[in-house]
Order: C-alpha cells, then structure tokens, then sequence
C-alpha cells in the first residue's frame, strides 16, 4: 500500500500550471488557482503560470516552451479535454509527448467515476512525458484539478512516497537524449 516515508527529506519540484481557455482571466480562474493554492501548500515551487486560448498550436508551443526551461520540472494544464470541437488540449499535449503515461488517465477516470459517476467517461485527462519534463492534462473544472492533485499528483510529486513517485525518476527521464 501507498505510503510517505518520514525518514525521507521533502524534495520540492517546480511547477508551471497552464489554463487553456477563451474566457478566462486571471482574476475568474478558478482551477488554475486551485492548482496553484494546492502545489505552493504541498511545498513545491511555482516557477510560472498561464492562461492561453485553446489553439492547439499556442498550447504546444507553450508546452514545449516550459519542456526547454530548465527552471520547469512538471507542467500542469487545465482544460479543453473536454469533447466539443473547441478541446484541443489533449491533442497539443500529444504533439509534445515523448513518452505518454496511459494509466494517469486511467486512475483520473476511476477517481472521477467514485465523484461524477459515468459522467467520467467524457473526461480526456492525459500525461505524459518530453524533454525530462513531466506534462499533465487535467479537465477545466475546480473539483477535477482537486481530484487530480490530491489523489494523484500531490503523492506521485512527493519523493518520499512508496513504493514509488514521478519524482525519484526524474533525473532518469532525458538519459536517452545523452547516450552516447
């Protein structure tokens, strides 16, 4: 079972959180504040955050932006992974992915069903790995960046958790960009 090791010293990691949405301004952002309340509260650094219209091309581009700062260890995007035409943001993730984490989505959905019931399934919640960047997609929705951060994220971003966490596997993430 799942458990924080005490022996272990809190390693904060830093963190940029992306709010893709043609609507919102700082001030009315919701689940971008949410995330941020929640990782400067765990002890993590947030090194930026923005809001962006969902435009699948300005979304990657800025993925891939934070994926080349050295300053930025983890990305965290909030909405357009919904289903209507203007939810592009699970496909502007995987422009940038190198390696995609399958079963992130997965343990979203089955959180999401316990809260929402079937409503879960209409949730593209994704991650995924790029440049020894950790990137994930979250829906819009402060409940949903709730649920994913306090049931998943806050333990995987915490290097005392057991038996294992994203970030003890960090430095490991980029090795194949320095093989020789």
């Amino acid at each position: 079972m799942s458990r924080i090791d005490e022996t272990k010293e809190f390693t904060p990691v830093r963190i940029a959180v992306l709010t893709v949405s043609d609507t919102r301004q700082l001030a009315d952002d919701k689940s971008g504040q949410t995330l941020v309340d929640r990782i400067t509260a765990a002890g993590h650094h947030l090194v930026d955050r923005k809001i962006i219209a969902d435009e699948r091309d300005q979304i990657a581009a800025q993925l891939r932006a934070w994926c080349a700062d050295d300053n930025v260890d983890v990305v965290i995007s909030t909405g357009g992974t919904g289903l209507t035409g203007r939810d592009v943001t699970v496909e502007a993730h995987r422009d940038v992915y190198e390696k995609e984490i399958d079963a992130f989505g997965t343990i979203f959905t089955i959180i999401s069903m316990q809260k929402i019931g079937t409503s879960a399934v209409q949730s593209r919640a994704t991650a995924g790995v790029a440049q020894g960047t950790y990137l994930f997609a979250l829906p819009g929705s402060p409940g949903a960046c709730k649920d994913g951060w306090d049931e998943i994220l806050v333990k995987q971003l915490d290097y005392r958790h057991r038996p294992c966490n994203f970030v003890e596997i960090m430095p490991r993430l980029d090795e194949h960009l320095r093989r020789k």
